[in-house]
Parts: structure tokens; C-alpha cells; sequence
């Protein structure tokens, strides 16, 4: 049925909600799980409004990559406490809709996994954040929304 599961985690309880359904279908189907934090890539002019930031600041893109390698890990590490076996970890860059759809065309993924609302969703009643929307709009495998 499925043999590659791309699970979109960025520290949200509805991205890890995502990460719990994609080891449920694992266990059913013995797929590789794909873990994918994308962070806001920041350009070089974002970049350059922070040269008077305080000596020992880091630039912005160098902060949001550690910290989406942290939530790829924390997420490894809750998969593997439940249970899951071949799970393996990304962080890339990007708009994340965008690179998550990509990334499932890239590794061949067969589902890909996704929280209803992420990090950054506001809650004005919408039933899907932006994120979700349009990865399951505009994806060519199928997306399961959790």
C-alpha cells in the first residue's frame, strides 16, 4: 500500500498528531516515514536588517534551521517511543507548502501526512491552516490532513 509516508512536523500538537497517524499506518504497511521541518528561508536583504544586531546573535536562518533540527529530532525520538522502525529526519528551507510538496515529489512518497493547522496559524475559524490547504489542494500523491 504504502511504502514512503511524509510526515510535515513543526512542533505543532497537530503536526505530532500527524506523526501518530502516519506510525499507525507504518505498523499496517512496514513504509519508511519521511520527517520534514521546513523553516522560513530569510533573503540576504532580511539578513542585512540585523547587521546591528548584539555581538553573539546569530542571523536568523542559522536559528530557524537548529530549531527545526530540534523538532525533527524530538519527532524521531517520539516515533521511535511508539513504536516506529525506518524513520528518517529532514530540514530544508523555503516556503514550506511549497518544499513539502517538492519533497514528496523528490523521495517518491506515497502519502503524505500533514497536521490541520501548524505553528503560525491564526484561529479565525478556518477549518485548514494555509499550509495544510494547499499541500493537499496542489500535491500529486494523496494527503492525509489530521
Amino acid at each position: 500500500m504504502f511504502k514512503r509516508i511524509l510526515v510535515a512536523v513543526d512542533g505543532s500538537m497537530t503536526s505530532f498528531d500527524a506523526l501518530t497517524k502516519a506510525i499507525e499506518l507504518q505498523k499496517l504497511t512496514d513504509a519508511e516515514i519521511y520527517l520534514l521541518c521546513v523553516y522560513k528561508h530569510h533573503s540576504l536583504f532580511e539578513a542585512s536588517l540585523s547587521i546591528g544586531r548584539p555581538e553573539g546573535m546569530d542571523i536568523p536562518d542559522k536559528v530557524l534551521s537548529e530549531y527545526a533540527k530540534g523538532v525533527v529530532n524530538h519527532a524521531k525520538e517520539l516515533a521511535k517511543e511508539r513504536g516506529a522502525t525506518h524513520v528518517r529526519g529532514f530540514v530544508k528551507a523555503g516556503k514550506p507548502s511549497r518544499v513539502i510538496i517538492e519533497f514528496a515529489k523528490d523521495k517518491e512518497a506515497d502519502l503524505i501526512v500533514v497536521g490541520t493547522r501548524g505553528t503560525h496559524s491564526d484561529k479565525d475559524g478556518m477549518f485548514l491552516g494555509s499550509v495544510s490547504h494547499r499541500v493537499a489542494s496542489h500535491a500529486k500523491c494523496p494527503v492525509l490532513v489530521v
